[in-house]
């Protein structure tokens, strides 16, 4: 089975922690997807973070 960890999604213009996944080591590059940021309000750029 392949190794999977949690990673937090960060909202880019409060970074406030939002989101987290799950996913597979073996994916290169930081994830990046748009969603609902409840602090600003409106949708935003999310990022991987730690």
């Amino acid at each position: 089975m392949a190794e999977r960890f949690i990673i937090t999604m960060a909202c880019t213009e409060c970074k406030n922690r939002n989101y987290y996944f799950s996913r597979g080591k073996k994916q290169e590059g930081k994830l990046e997807i748009k969603k609902f940021c409840r602090a600003c309000s409106k949708h935003t750029q999310h990022k991987e973070t730690k």
